[in-house]
């Protein structure tokens, strides 16, 4: 039977006997399988009436007020199998007004960054490599903050923790055993120095002759058997 064509040839295609069968199975099985919405972090996703959130704390010698630093998170695909916890914005208040304006413009970057999705880890880092010209400052515990925008970034760095973004490498069951045994050490030692008072230590809970970590920043490095190493986070000269 001759079939007149009236319109243009877009395309061809040489068909067999039974693939035209099997070609119309298949398309019948993709319509059929079901497609999971699996909502992504990205710019477009509206902002929910509440979001869950977290505030920290940041009291530096540099003011004489604090800072509070407030990350919400967005909860995608609520319910299901793949539901993840997302930073969607960020606010930092403090009765000092001295910072005011380049605060609420690093608030509303990072908020931009954050609802942008993808890997918003890098932002830790970058924070935490600002170096204030006047010199930075020893926190409680005994960890260096370089600046107060380290620290902002540093109180990130945790939020990115809680909620899973962030993962610590962790020490080797031998590191960790090694640093275990050296602490029970020295808290013994700084126990009865308590005790005798000639403790001049403070809030540290590490040597009062602990050197500053080049890794973790913590004034936590001590020789340990002909090695430096760091009571914090077990990084070592000797590898």
């Amino acid at each position: 039977m001759a079939i007149k064509i009236e319109s243009k040839i877009v395309g061809y295609e040489v068909a067999k006997d039974d693939e035209p069968e099997a070609t119309n199975e298949a398309a019948s099985a993709e319509a059929e399988a079901p497609v999971a919405d699996i909502i992504q972090m990205h710019e477009r996703v509206e902002r929910p009436e509440m979001l869950l959130g977290s505030t920290y704390k940041i009291k530096t010698p540099l003011s004489e007020h604090a800072l509070y630093v407030t990350i919400n998170d967005i909860v995608l695909n609520q319910g299901t199998e793949h539901e993840l916890r997302r930073p969607f914005e960020i606010f930092i208040n403090s009765k000092n007004m001295d910072h005011f304006q380049w605060i609420v413009a690093l608030t509303r970057i990072i908020s931009a960054v954050f609802r942008k999705g993808g890997d918003v880890t890098f932002l830790v880092e970058e924070l935490r490599s600002v170096f204030d010209p006047r010199g930075g400052y020893f926190k409680k515990g005994g960890k260096y903050m370089p600046s107060l925008i380290a620290e902002i970034g540093d109180a990130i760095e945790c939020h990115l923790r809680m909620i899973g973004l962030l993962k610590d490498e962790g020490l080797d069951e031998h590191q960790q055993k090694l640093v275990e045994e050296k602490r029970a050490q020295y808290e013994k030692a700084a126990r009865a120095r308590q005790e005798s008072g000639t403790d001049e230590n403070g809030d540290s809970p590490f040597p009062p002759g602990a050197q500053l970590c080049a890794k973790c920043q913590t004034k936590a490095v001590v020789k340990m058997d002909g090695c430096m190493t760091c009571l914090n986070c077990g990084e070592s000269k000797c590898g």
